[in-house]
């Protein structure tokens, strides 16, 4: 154990800069060793890993991993300020749902993720509420990478008409007619993957409690009633040209609804212009 404490001190010491540049290319096993840092196996300062004994380790450990999580929290904190408006009267946070988000929130390491959850805690002291505990957690569980995926599939979901729950609509189905009784609908489907959003992607989201599990579809719609499309910047009002077609869709949880607030996204254009020719032939667009 002595032998690969020693190692491990060598190799996570604090790298120059001429191998920080070379860091691409490090082993897996350098890479490994590297991970010593994190359970006190690097030799800082004053303090020698290999002549240490496993208690001192650990306290060391501890300490370490203590001032990152304050440094964290610090940072998350300095992103709320720079959110939080001065001319907006602002209340006391409910000191339960305070104590679990910075409970949470010291273990957010990256930057990115950071600037998520200082913009929750400035919009809880200006507008108490919009983010419940669950929704704290799971944003605690979602990757980088995760959140990017979000972030596609917010860049492609609509607001219908006066709803105010996110839907990501897939294509629509043809239910047929008089004559065509015990015949399947047809379907039409927009091909989500091409734009970046493959099935195994939809899977991640509804793995994470953000999509519902189950492909959803509406009712039969009114070839006398458009229909509107708010996406973002973007209006667009369909009108079915019969009255045999519906929407298939998939529809955000509660926690993904949450999320959407936060996550900041464009209008996928690529999407809309597919999505357009390809509902042309059913819907009259405008």
């Amino acid at each position: 154990m002595v032998e690969t404490v020693t190692e491990a001190a060598k190799v996570a010491a604090k790298p120059t800069v001429k191998e920080s540049n070379k860091a691409t290319g490090v082993s897996a096993r350098k890479k490994a060793l590297l991970l010593g840092r994190m359970l006190g196996l690097a030799s800082e300062d004053d303090y020698r890993a290999s002549s240490a004994s496993i208690g001192e380790r650990a306290a060391f450990r501890a300490q370490k991993q203590a001032c990152q999580y304050q440094e964290n929290l610090e940072t998350i904190y300095k992103i709320a300020i720079s959110h939080t408006p001065s001319d907006v009267t602002g209340v006391d946070l409910d000191p339960d749902w305070a104590h679990q988000f910075f409970k949470l929130a010291e273990q957010i390491h990256n930057r990115k993720m950071q600037e998520l959850w200082g913009r929750i805690l400035a919009n809880e002291i200006t507008s108490p509420g919009n983010f419940s505990l669950r929704t704290l957690a799971t944003l605690k569980q979602l990757t980088h990478k995760e959140a990017q995926i979000l972030e596609k599939a917010l860049a492609m979901s609509v607001l219908v008409n006066n709803e105010s729950r996110l839907k990501l609509i897939i294509g629509f189905k043809h239910a047929g007619g008089l004559g065509q009784f015990f015949k399947k609908p047809t379907s039409t489907n927009i091909g989500l993957s091409q734009f970046g959003l493959p099935y195994s992607n939809i899977l991640t989201l509804v793995e994470a409690g953000i999509l519902h599990r189950s492909e959803l579809e509406t009712g039969l719609l009114s070839s006398k009633t458009p229909i509107s499309f708010s996406l973002s910047d973007l209006r667009l009002k369909l009108t079915p040209k019969s009255g045999q077609l519906f929407f298939s869709y998939y529809r955000f949880t509660p926690i993904g609804d949450e999320l959407a607030q936060l996550i900041p996204f464009n209008t996928d254009k690529d999407y809309i212009k597919a999505m357009k020719a390809l509902f042309s032939r059913d819907f009259k667009i405008e």
